[in-house]
């Protein structure tokens, strides 16, 4: 037997594993990068284990395999380093892989920045095939290849081929990779192989990096291979199973590294007698985060850098901090991250110039002592941490915060604020996946693991309620110990698309014959063993859970038991789909186990020394133990410190430590740790962040509890719903801001139940209402308030609230959106301060007779009740974890800063207004109406006035807004121009006048229709108030509102457009703005799930308006009936083109229009119908952004 070697190389270290000739385990740890000393961080630890030189070639003879993790591909992806590539697309598809979703990434940037494209360019082709299978337009093999010839010969490197409903009809797309192959591509990705998957954005994009990465990622494996010889070598891949070095792609390598740390987690937590542990991998980037509770969990969708991936990955969700996430002092807070000091410089403390981090910290307060930290830092490698640097650094920022404060700081004190906010940030990342998954984070261990973790896992365990945390003895490596557990593995997996009944289960078994088979081909070798799965869904939601294959009453139950696990429900009449067959080929591997160690023989050695531990703001004296001499049983009390050369644990006081006996640590929380006391009226720094991070957290766990026990496609795919707390006047407190025209717009609803029920509410009590006139927006819209009484349920503390989109309450058409509504009640069931729950007494049969006794009643009470019952579970979720805060932090210091970050965020606003001059806007509608706005601003008061008086009388029509929405545009617009991450709470409003003239269409009469005034006049107002403020020029200024339908179905959307520019940047093309960022369904699903063909989807070139900085592209959708349907539109920018600004051009107002099968065409309004036969295709131009300058 010779040595095998398991390495993870990560972003900030490279870890190592070795195993020697006779079975004993060794670990060494070295900078990932490290230019002045070596070429390759992998290829230099071996050496270093074996005692080679720095240049001497690896014999082969004493190595017998070496497994590896990488973040070659993440980081060439991160860094935008990949090959140079083509992608190949229908004809009309040339923009949709850069359009995507059409959604923005970050809701308040006006500055819209969206991931550049991974292609360096796209070539349509022909050979559309049709979700049937139809050739639609024959593929022109000469001029394929004759392109394809061509761009080789311009240097391009790899090909991606993505061409719709290829993964069920790939012979097209096997005849251009062939061709490509011809014309001397070296590496061909066709979607059809790379992501059998139906969705054509996601497999498009997963083929793009396919293509983008893999010659990168072949270059290193090629040279990690070349100084291993014949030296067998595979790679762990996304999924969790290692491949051959030859086997290895591009799609599969991004999450390489931490897929080796869930099967390390899981497999030595089952060792060690744990079943159910969240897995915990604090690195010097980020933080991984996975639970177990007894299989692996896989995602087939996620996002990494920007870029969507559908791959099979282990569920690991990553959040920016880690050791090396950079500490700052805002003037008012402390904020931790999400920018990295990465490997180089890296942090203060690595002797190279980088700034304060996470890892600074823990140096400041002791809980990282570079006597005990490898000394590989400096020139050549062999000085220790840099303690007196880190002290230099933290008097001074001490001292700044001083004078902030008016408080003097010790620098100790600062490293802990700091420390402590990490740690509420990673605690909350591990709620919510716990929270995602439908589990109950006190019932698991904290596998702790990482070369930062040790030093966290107390605080983070203990801020979660959990009381038991485990660590491994190779936890500071153990991602790379991973790769020596795991098996060799291949995954394929294939749409399926059909129902759930006895004729589905030949074709299930079929394909999972086939794709077993081929991957075990990929595999080899003897005793393979295989599993099978497939993906079922509810027919109409896009939420797949996977459960084994069986027979047709097992799949059932167990998809039904699975639901109701993950989301508290089932639908037994609703039909079952199967979306997709996944089936694994495993080759088991050496099963690894460590020796179990001797018994204590004596007494335990003394302490190496005992340090100068700070925590929970006082000093302490801990001893520190080297793991190497603790044996099973020993037990330690906190505070200590256990040190080993590749970590450091950390057991804060209240914790004890056993060791057990292969020597993992496993700490048990005793007691709390007593703090000192905070003084309420005073606003500490440290406290105002985490009470921020605390509010808002629990807004959005409420909505993690919406979306997952919600039915309707509104709520749990599009997520249309927002969460919010209130004090117990009605002011909001945090609103996770999930729907813009939603800000700040239910506290009048808050205070309309306050004001009618004063003295008469009382615990269990949750009041429903959708008034527009009445703080709500549109009837769709339906906000459910519930009281937060003290434990005596005297005296109320706060409110919770949610508003979710219910997908029908009534009206004049299905869906309560009609075109030509002329009254509220023509657009459904009012809504008006209803008793929902009476002390804990859902009132079901009152709220159904409301529904069912409207003029136009609602066409699914159920639907509507099953979302009621879902916004009620989030409104229980968020009282529970409000009264849970009181408990943890006691009335007094919640209550005070409740006002705290209220007067934060008022600050913040008013600092923003001391920057801004005043100004005035005139925006006219397409219908002649007119918006009027003027800015105000008292700089002396450092407060502004928005009066809109001079605003048209209001609609006849729908083109209304009541209050409410002009009230969120106004804290949208403020919150952009802040520029910073931003608790949103009624202190954002404090120093803003709103004036709304009564009877205008800004404030219509009670009454009177408003459902285009959520959509339409609410983008109207924004471009208006930004206009006014010189922020920006208008973006497209509609939401373009597409229905299209019969007897049959229903299909609404709404479609991207241009971004106005700015002083300082230009707007982006093709992407939703302001008040609206929904999703737009992929063309294969549409094309799948209703009788049209999406012809066309691109950017409009030339749409956004020209000046020093431009505006944004609009959009070209074209849309052919393949039956006979009605299409209506509504939609605005179509006379009057959306303005440039100080100078720019106007962008391109919209059109719309109608070709006829016998080629006529038939141009629309921007408010209009068309009945369309089989043929017919509508096509929509969105307007382009206004420029700038």
């Amino acid at each position: 037997m010779a040595w095998e070697f398991w390495i993870d190389r990560g972003g900030t270290f490279t870890d190592i594993v070795a195993r020697a000739p006779d079975g004993t385990l060794s670990t060494t740890k070295l900078l990932s990068e490290n230019p002045e000393r070596y070429a390759d961080a992998a290829i230099a630890g071996i050496r270093a284990v074996l005692g080679l030189a720095a240049e001497a070639p690896l014999p082969a003879a004493l190595i017998d395999q070496v497994r590896m993790g990488t973040t070659v591909a993440t980081n060439a992806l991160l860094e935008r380093k990949g090959a140079r590539t083509l992608l190949i697309v229908d004809a009309g598809f040339a923009d949709l892989l850069t359009i995507g979703n059409q959604a923005r990434p970050r809701l308040f940037d006006l500055g819209i920045s969206l991931p550049e494209p991974l292609h360096e360019a796209v070539e349509e082709v022909g050979g559309r095939i049709d979700a049937a299978g139809n050739t639609l337009v024959p593929l022109d093999e000469e001029a394929v290849r004759a392109m394809l010839v061509r761009r080789r010969a311009e240097g391009f490197e790899a090909v991606a081929i993505a061409l719709a409903h290829a993964w069920a009809f790939p012979e097209t797309e096997a005849r251009i990779a062939a061709l490509a192959r011809e014309a001397g591509f070296a590496q061909v990705s066709a979607s059809h192989a790379t992501s059998a998957l139906t969705g054509l954005v996601a497999r498009g994009r997963t083929t793009v990096v396919d293509a983008y990465l893999s010659p990168v990622l072949r270059r290193y494996v090629d040279t990690v291979a070349r100084a291993l010889g014949d030296t067998p070598l595979a790679f762990m891949q996304s999924n969790g199973g290692l491949a051959d070095a030859r086997a290895f792609q591009g799609k599969d390598a991004i999450l390489s590294g931490p897929a080796g740390g869930v099967v390390a987690a899981a497999r030595t937590a089952e060792a060690a007698g744990f079943d159910r542990v969240i897995g915990f991998d604090m690195g010097g980037t980020s933080t991984d985060v996975m639970l177990y509770a007894g299989r692996f969990e896989r995602a087939f969708d996620t996002e990494v850098a920007g870029v969507e991936l559908r791959v099979p990955m282990m569920a690991i969700e990553t959040i920016a901090a880690g050791g090396g996430s950079i500490l700052n002092f805002d003037g008012a807070r402390y904020r931790v991250g999400p920018d990295s000091a990465g490997a180089n410089p890296g942090p203060c403390c690595y002797r190279r110039g980088g700034p304060l981090t996470v890892t600074d910290a823990n140096v400041m307060v002791g809980k990282i002592q570079p006597g005990h930290f490898p000394a590989i830092f400096g020139p050549d490698g062999d000085q220790p941490l840099d303690r007196a640097a880190v002290e230099a650094r933290f008097a001074e920022l001490a001292t700044g915060i001083a004078a902030a404060t008016g408080r003097a700081q010790d620098p100790r004190d600062v490293a802990e604020g700091f420390l402590t906010i990490a740690v509420a940030n990673m605690a909350a990342a591990i709620k919510r996946v716990a929270l995602e998954r439908g589990e109950d984070v006190t019932r698991f261990a904290l596998q702790c693991f990482g070369g930062a973790g040790g030093q966290h896992a107390c605080r983070v365990a203990e801020t979660l309620g959990m009381r038991t945390v485990l660590i491994h003895p190779f936890a500071g490596v153990l991602s790379a110990y991973g790769m020596g557990l795991a098996d060799q593995s291949a995954m394929r997996q294939r749409s399926l698309e059909c129902a759930l009944d006895a004729a589905a289960l030949d074709a299930i078994d079929a394909l999972t014959r086939a794709l077993g088979e081929e991957a075990a081909r990929e595999i080899g070798g003897e005793g393979i063993r295989r599993e099978a799965s497939v993906n079922l869904r509810y027919a109409g939601t896009d939420t797949a859970l996977p459960v084994p294959v069986g027979t047709l009453a097992a799949m059932r139950e167990a998809f039904e038991a699975a639901h109701r696990a993950r989301f508290g429900f089932i639908s037994p009449d609703r039909a079952i789909v199967v979306e997709s067959v996944v089936v694994e080929a495993i080759l088991p591997g050496t099963p690894v186990a460590l020796p179990v160690l001797a018994p204590r023989d004596g007494a335990m050695p003394a302490p190496l020394e005992t340090i100068a531990l700070w925590s929970g703001g006082g000093a302490h004296d801990a001893p520190v133990h080297d793991r190497d001499g603790l044996r099973p049983g020993d037990l330690i009390h906190g505070p200590a410190l256990i040190r080993e050369v590749i970590a450091t644990t950390v057991v804060e006081p209240g914790w004890r430590v056993e060791v057990g006996a292969a020597g993992e640590l496993v700490l048990h929380h005793e007691a709390a740790a007593r703090e000192a006391a905070a003084d309420p009226a005073i606003v500490d720094p440290v406290q105002l962040e985490l009470f921020n991070s605390q509010f808002m957290g629990i807004a959005d766990r409420m909505g993690v509890v919406l979306r997952n026990t919600s039915s309707s496609v509104n709520m749990k795919e599009r997520l249309d719903f927002s969460c919010a707390l209130f004090d117990a006047s009605g002011n909001l407190i945090a609103n996770a801001p999930h729907v813009p025209v939603h800000l700040g717009a239910m506290g009048e609803s808050v205070r309309t139940v306050i004001a009618s029920r004063a003295g008469r509410l009382k615990p269990g009590d949750a009041v429903a209402l959708n008034n527009p006139f009445n703080g709500g927006t549109h009837l769709p819209d339906v906000t459910v308030i519930s009281p937060v009484f003290d434990d005596a349920g005297k005296e109320i503390r706060f409110f919770v609230a949610n508003r979710g989109h219910h997908a029908d309450i009534g009206g004049l058409t299905p869906g309560s959106t009609p075109p030509d509504s002329r009254t509220l009640e023509d657009e459904g069931v009012v809504i008006d301060d209803f008793l929902l729950v009476d002390g804990g007494e859902l009132r079901e049969g009152e709220f159904r007779a409301l529904l069912a006794g409207a003029r136009w009643p609602a066409r699914s009470p159920d639907v509507n009740l099953a979302d009621i019952k879902a916004q009620l579970a989030a409104n229980e979720t968020g009282i529970a974890e409000l009264r849970a805060l009181v408990a943890a932090r006691g009335w007094a210091m919640v209550s005070a800063y409740m006002g705290h970050v209220m007067a934060n965020a008022e600050e913040s606003i008013r600092r923003v207004i001391t920057r801004l001059s005043d100004g005035a806007f005139d925006y006219p509608m397409d219908d002649g109406a007119r918006i009027a706005v003027k800015v105000t601003v008292d700089h002396a008061g450092r407060a502004a006035t928005i009066d809109f008086t001079g605003t048209s009388a209001a609609s006849t029509g729908n083109f209304n807004a009541p209050p409410a929405v002009t009230r969120a545009v106004v804290l949208y617009a403020f919150r952009c121009l802040v520029g910073e991450d931003l608790p949103l709470n009624e202190g954002c409003l404090a120093p803003l006048t709103i004036i709304l003239p009564d009877g205008s269409f800004l404030s219509p009469p009670p009454g009177s229709a408003v459902v285009a005034g959520n959509t339409e006049v609410s983008q109207a107002v924004c471009n208006a108030l930004l206009g006014a403020l010189g922020a920006s020029a208008a973006s497209q200024g509609t939401m373009n509102n597409f229905l299209f339908g019969n007897d049959r179905f229903q299909y609404y959307e709404t479609i991207c457009g241009g971004a106005g520019a700015g002083p300082d940047f230009d707007g982006a093309s093709a992407v939703h703005t302001h008040m609206t960022n929904t999703r737009i369904t992929d063309p294969e699903i549409l094309e799948m799930r209703y009788p049209v063909r999406l012809d066309r989807f691109a950017i409009r070139r030339g749409s956004g308006g020209a000046g020093r900085h431009r505006g944004g592209n609009g959009a070209i959708r074209a849309i052919t009936a393949l039956e006979p349907m009605t299409a209506t539109i509504v939609a605005s920018r179509r006379t009057i083109a959306p303005f440039g600004l100080a100078g720019g051009g106007d962008g391109a107002g919209g059109a719309q229009w109608v070709e006829r099968r016998d080629g006529a065409r038939e141009m629309l309004s921007g408010r209009d119908e068309a009945a369309l036969e089989p043929g017919d295709r509508f096509v929509i131009e969105t307007p382009g952004g206004g420029g700038y300058g």
